[in-house]
C-alpha cells in the first residue's frame, strides 16, 4: 500500500519537493534543515539574491540565542561550527533606571549557575548563523535553495499545494510554508488576517566596542522611553537594542557617528569605560503582530510570518526558531505514521501547540513593554519592589531563568538536548 505522504499530487506534473518554504532569512532555511533530518525534501524560495547574504562584514545585527535554540542548532549539527563565534551569556541584569543615571541595579540578576544546563543562552552575529544556515542548505541532498526567486501566486488541491515564482515558474509539493516576515504574502494570499498595534516606539540598534570586559553579562536597563538592552559580544563589544519613541529614534540615527554616541552615552553609562560604535546601525518600528491563524488548507506559519513581538525579552528569533522545531517534530511523527503530512489533522498539532504559547509570550512582552515605558513614580516603585520580591525567592528566580534559557513548556525534539 502506498504511503499517503508519498501519494501523487498534480497529475502530469512532477513533485518539485515536499515543503515549499517561502523565505530565506532565518527560519526558512532551519525548517528546511529540519526537514531534511526527518526524510522531507525542501525548496526554499528566498527573496534576496545569495551574495546578499553571503557578506563577511560585520553589520552591527546579532542574536540572543536561548539555551533551547542552541540546542536545536546543535541537533542540526551547526553548533559545531558556530560556537567558536558565540558569546556565552552567564548573567543577565534586570534593571530600573532613567536616562542620566550611571549603572543602576534595583532589579533582579539571573545566574547561569543556578541552573545546572549551563549557559542561559549565546550572543552570535548575524552574519555567522546566515553563513552557517547556506553552507547546511547547500551540503543538505535534500534541500534546494531558490535565491534571488519570488513567489507572486499560491494554490492548493486536495492532493498538494504549488507556488508560481515571478518568472513563471510553478513549483509543486505538499505543504507551503510561510516564514516570509511580518507582511508575509503568503499569509495574505492564503486570507489570513493580522491583529496588529503600533506601541510608537522604533528600535535603534548597534553593536559598540568598549574599554572594560564585559564578563559575558547581559543588561536590561528600563528607561521612561523604552528598554535599552546591552548583550555581550564576543571581545570588549556588546550589542545594543535601543528603543525611544519613534520621531526622536528617527533623529537620533540621523546624526554623525560622535553625536549619536553623545545621546547614547548617558543612557548607557560608564560601567564599560568608553565607547565607540563597532558597525552599522539600524532601526525598526516597533510593535506586535498577530496571524489570526497559523494554519489554512496545506499551509503553516512560522516566524514573524506568525507573529512579531517587542524584543523587550530577546525572544523573536526565539519564538520563530520553537515554531520551526514543533513544526518539524509534527511533520516528523506524521510521516512515521504514514499521514499525509499537510493534513488538517496533522497541522492542527502544530496551530494548537504554538497558539497558546505563543499568545502567552505575546501578553507577557505587551504587559513588560507597557508597565515598564513609562516614568509612572507609583508604577516604578511597584515594579521595583515586584523585581526585588522575585530576586529574593529562589525559587521563583530560577523558573525565569529557565523561561529566559527556552526550557519551559512542551518541548520539541529539537530542543530536548
Amino acid at each position: 500500500m502506498d504511503n499517503p505522504a508519498r501519494a501523487p499530487i498534480f497529475r502530469g506534473m512532477t513533485m518539485t519537493s515536499d515543503l515549499l518554504i517561502v523565505g530565506g532569512g532565518l527560519n526558512g532555511p532551519v525548517l528546511a534543515l529540519a526537514a531534511a533530518q526527518a526524510g522531507l525534501t525542501s525548496t526554499v524560495v528566498d527573496a534576496q539574491p545569495e551574495g546578499a547574504r553571503k557578506s563577511d562584514n560585520f553589520d552591527g545585527r546579532a542574536y540572543a540565542l536561548a539555551l533551547a535554540s542552541v540546542r536545536m542548532l546543535d541537533a542540526l549539527g551547526l553548533w559545531d561550527g558556530l560556537k567558536g563565534d558565540a558569546q556565552p551569556m552567564r548573567e543577565i541584569k534586570v534593571s530600573d533606571g532613567r536616562a542620566g543615571d550611571a549603572e543602576v541595579f534595583l532589579g533582579l540578576h539571573f545566574q547561569s549557575a543556578e541552573i545546572e544546563e549551563g549557559p542561559m543562552g549565546h550572543m552570535l552575529e548575524d552574519r555567522y548563523l546566515r553563513r552557517a544556515l547556506l553552507d547546511g542548505m547547500e551540503s543538505a541532498d535534500k534541500v534546494t535553495h531558490r535565491a534571488g526567486e519570488r513567489v507572486v501566486a499560491q494554490e492548493v488541491k486536495a492532493s498538494g499545494a504549488s507556488v508560481t515564482l515571478a518568472s513563471g515558474e510553478v513549483l509543486t509539493g505538499r505543504l507551503i510554508v510561510g516564514a516570509d516576515g511580518r507582511r508575509s504574502g503568503t499569509a495574505e494570499r492564503a486570507g489570513i488576517r493580522r491583529t496588529a498595534w503600533n506601541y510608537g516606539q522604533t528600535a535603534l540598534v548597534c553593536a559598540i566596542a568598549h574599554e572594560k570586559p564585559h564578563g559575558g553579562v547581559a543588561h536590561q536597563l528600563f528607561l521612561p522611553a523604552g528598554p535599552l538592552a546591552i548583550l555581550p559580544l564576543p571581545g570588549n563589544r556588546s550589542s545594543i537594542v535601543w528603543a525611544e519613541k519613534s520621531d526622536l529614534a528617527e533623529e537620533i540615527n540621523a546624526l554623525p557617528e560622535e553625536d549619536y554616541l553623545t545621546v547614547l552615552r548617558p543612557r548607557f553609562g560608564d560601567f564599560l569605560g568608553e565607547i565607540s560604535l563597532a558597525g552599522d546601525r539600524f532601526t525598526y518600528p516597533l510593535g506586535l503582530t498577530l496571524a489570526n491563524r497559523f494554519t489554512a488548507d496545506r499551509l503553516a506559519l512560522v516566524g514573524d510570518a506568525a507573529h512579531g513581538m517587542h524584543p523587550i525579552a530577546g525572544q523573536g528569533l526565539n519564538a520563530g526558531l520553537r515554531d520551526v522545531a514543533a513544526l518539524a517534530h509534527v511533520l516528523s511523527h506524521a510521516l512515521r505514521r504514514g499521514e499525509d503530512i499537510a493534513s488538517a489533522q496533522v497541522l492542527g498539532r502544530y496551530a494548537q501547540w504554538r497558539g497558546f504559547d505563543t499568545a502567552t509570550l505575546l501578553a507577557a512582552t505587551d504587559t513588560f513593554n507597557r508597565l515598564f515605558s513609562n516614568d509612572s513614580s507609583f508604577l516604578r516603585l511597584a515594579r521595583d519592589l515586584g523585581m526585588a520580591a522575585i530576586n529574593a525567592i529562589p525559587a521563583a528566580r530560577r523558573a525565569f531563568i529557565r523561561e529566559a534559557a527556552g526550557l519551559g513548556g512542551d518541548l520539541p525534539d529539537l530542543m530536548r538536548g
